[in-house]
C-alpha cells in the first residue's frame, strides 16, 4: 500500500493557533472553564495524535519500504549523486586529520566475520566502528553539505551517507539502491527538522542525523517494515545529543557526534534485524521524544513532494555554513583593502542564528582549537580579508596564535539584522562594512552564496573540488577514475565496487 502525505485537521486557518482557540471556544460553549495554556497544549498534541492516526515510527517505514528509484524525479537523483561524490570528496579532505586517523586505528583493532570496509584506508571491521571512522573523515573539515530548515535549525544530511555506504556494501546494494537511500535519509532529516525545532529546545541536529540515518540504513539492509520500526524505536529511544558539544569551546566532538549518531544507527539496525524490539511510539508516547524533548506540540512532517533534498546546499569554503556569506563577503571587499593594517572596524550584520552558532562567545574571537576556528565568523573574516582564503591549515598553529591576524579578528563585530531574520528561511544573509583609519568604507552584501541551492556549484565546480581533495591522496589517473565511477553510480552493481575504489 502506497504512503500520501499525512494530514492534519486544525482550524479553518490551517494554524494550530487557531486550533487552540476553537478548543477554547467550545469549553466555552459547554460550560467548562478555561484551560490553563499548557493543558491547551497537550490537548492540542493529543487532538493532533488521533486526527492524524498516525504513529511517526509505522509512517517512515512505510515510506521507506515504498519509495522506489524509478518514482524519483531526475533532478532528485541528480542532486543526490552530486552529494555522494561531494561527501567522499569531504573525507579525503579529513583523512589525514588527527582524530581521523584515532578512529581508524580503533577500527583497524576489531575484527568481524561479516565486516565493513573503511573509506580510503581499505581497513576491515565491524560495520559499526567502519561507520564511524567513515563519518569522523566526512565531517571533520565541514566542508560537507548543509541544511537549514523551517524551524531555523542547520545540519548535514548528507552526514547519514557515513552509515548508508556500510549497509550498502553488507547487503551487496547497487548504485541505485544508495541513490534512493540518500535520498530518503534526506528526506527524513530535512522533513523532521521542518517540524521539530531542536535548535530551540537545546538538541543537537546529531540527533535527527540519527533518525535519518537509521532509516536509509534499514532500507538498504532490507528491513521489514516492523523491523524498521524497532530500530528507529532503538535509536531515538536511548540516543540524543544536546548542544553543549557546539557551545563555547569547542572540542574534536562538535565534528564527530554525527559519526556517533550514524554508528548508533547502524548498531540499530543490526539489532532489529536479529529481533530486538524497541520502544513503541517513540516519538509521540507518554515519554516520546517529541514530548520529554519540545516545548510545544509538533506537526506531522510532509514526507515526499518537495524533496527536502532540493533545499541543502553544498560549500565552497570549508567552514560552518552560516559563514558562507560572510567569506563570500570578505572575498568581495578585500580588493578594497590596501593592508589589513588600514582596517579600523569590520561589522558584519546577520541573523541571530548564526550569531547564536558561530559567534556566541569570546572563545569566537580568541579560538584555540580547530573545531572553534572553523566555527567562527569573526575568525572566517578575518582569514579572508589578510589571506584572501581559507584553507584548512588556517585553523591550526600557528594561525591560532598569530598576533596579526586576532588584532584583525578583534576589530570585528557581529551584529544582529532584522532582515536577516525575516529572510533566513530563503537564504543566510550577510551584510559587511568594511571601515578604514581613513573613514573610507566598503559594504558587500551577499544573500546566496556559491553553493546555495538558488546559486549552486556547477557540476565542473564540484568535480574541482573533489580533485583538489582527493589527489592528496591518488594520482591523477585514479582520481579520474573514481570520478567517472561516482558520476555513473546509478550503473555500478555493486556499492563494494565502490569503497574498493577509494582505497589509496
Amino acid at each position: 500500500m502506497g504512503l500520501g502525505p499525512m494530514s492534519l485537521r486544525l482550524s479553518p486557518d490551517g494554524s494550530r493557533r487557531g486550533f487552540l482557540k476553537t478548543i477554547a471556544a467550545a469549553g466555552l460553549a459547554a460550560g467548562a472553564p478555561i484551560l490553563p495554556a499548557m493543558a491547551q497544549e497537550k490537548m492540542a498534541q493529543e487532538k493532533m495524535e488521533r486526527d492524524s492516526g498516525q504513529v511517526l515510527a509505522e509512517t517512515l517505514a512505510r515510506y521507506a519500504a515504498n519509495l522506489r528509484y524509478e518514482d524519483l524525479p531526475e533532478d532528485v537523483v541528480r542532486l543526490a549523486k552530486r552529494t555522494i561524490l561531494d561527501t567522499i570528496g569531504c573525507a579525503y579532505g579529513g583523512y589525514d586529520a588527527g582524530p581521523s586517523r584515532i578512529a581508524i586505528r580503533l577500527a583497524g583493532n576489531v575484527s568481524a566475520k561479516q565486516p565493513a570496509t573503511v573509506l580510503i584506508s581499505g581497513v576491515k571491521t565491524s560495520p559499526d566502528l567502519a561507520v564511524f571512522a567513515n563519518g569522523v573523515m566526512i565531517r571533520y573539515l565541514d566542508f560537507n553539505d548543509a541544511f537549514v530548515s523551517l524551524t531555523h535549525g542547520a545540519g548535514h544530511p548528507s552526514d547519514t551517507i557515513a552509515a548508508l555506504l556500510s549497509s550498502a556494501e553488507l547487503a551487496s546494494r547497487s548504485g541505485r539502491d544508495l541513490i534512493t537511500a540518500t535520498v530518503l535519509a534526506y528526506e527524513v532529516f530535512c522533513k523532521i527538522a521542518d517540524v521539530y525545532d531542536y535548535l530551540g529546545n537545546g538538541i543537537d541536529h546529531t540527533t535527527i542525523t540519527g533518525m535519518a540515518a537509521v532509516v536509509g540504513a534499514g532500507r538498504l539492509a532490507g528491513l521489514t517494515p516492523d523491523q524498521m520500526v524497532q530500530a528507529i524505536g532503538i535509536t531515538v529511544g536511548g540516543n540524543t545529543a544536546t548542544r553543549q558539544g557546539r557551545s563555547d569551546a569547542l572540542s574534536n566532538w562538535k565534528a564527530f557526534a554525527a559519526a556517533d549518531a550514524c554508528r548508533k544507527a547502524m548498531f540499530s539496525v543490526e539489532l532489529a534485524h536479529d529481533g530486538m524490539t524497541g520502544p513503541g511510539k517513540v516519538f509521540e508516547g507518554t515519554y516520546g521524544f517529541f514530548k520529554v524533548m519540545g516545548k510545544k506540540p509538533v506537526e506531522a512532517p510532509q514526507l515526499g513532494e518537495p524533496f527536502g533534498i532540493r533545499r541543502a546546499f553544498t560549500k565552497r569554503f570549508p567552514l560552518g555554513q552560516f559563514s558562507q556569506t560572510v567569506a563570500q563577503a570578505a572575498v568581495e571587499a578585500r580588493p578594497f583593502v590596501t593592508s589589513v593594517d588600514d582596517i579600523a572596524e569590520v561589522n558584519i550584520h546577520v541573523s541571530h542564528s548564526a550569531i547564536k552558532i558561530m559567534a556566541d562567545s569570546p572563545e569566537k574571537w580568541k579560538p584555540q582549537t580547530h573545531e572553534t576556528a572553523d566555527h567562527s565568523i569573526p575568525y572566517a573574516a578575518g582569514l579572508v580579508l589578510m589571506y584572501g582564503k581559507i584553507a584548512p591549515e588556517y585553523y591550526e598553529d600557528p594561525y591560532l596564535h598569530d598576533a596579526r591576524l586576532l588584532d584583525l579578528v578583534s576589530r570585528v563585530k557581529v551584529v544582529p539584522s532584522e532582515e536577516a531574520d525575516r529572510t533566513e528561511n530563503e537564504f543566510n544573509l550577510c551584510e559587511m562594512d568594511v571601515v578604514l583609519k581613513s573613514g573610507a568604507r566598503k559594504t558587500t552584501r551577499v544573500e546566496y552564496h556559491r553553493g546555495h541551492f538558488k546559486n549552486p556549484m556547477t557540476d565542473a565546480e564540484m568535480e574541482e573540488k573533489f580533485s583538489l581533495m582527493a589527489s592528496k591522496h591518488l594520482p591523477a589517473d585514479r582520481v579520474e577514475k573514481l570520478l567517472r565511477v561516482l558520476k555513473g553510480i546509478e550503473n555500478e552493481p555493486n556499492v563494494g565496487g565502490l569503497l574498493a575504489a577509494t582505497v589509496v
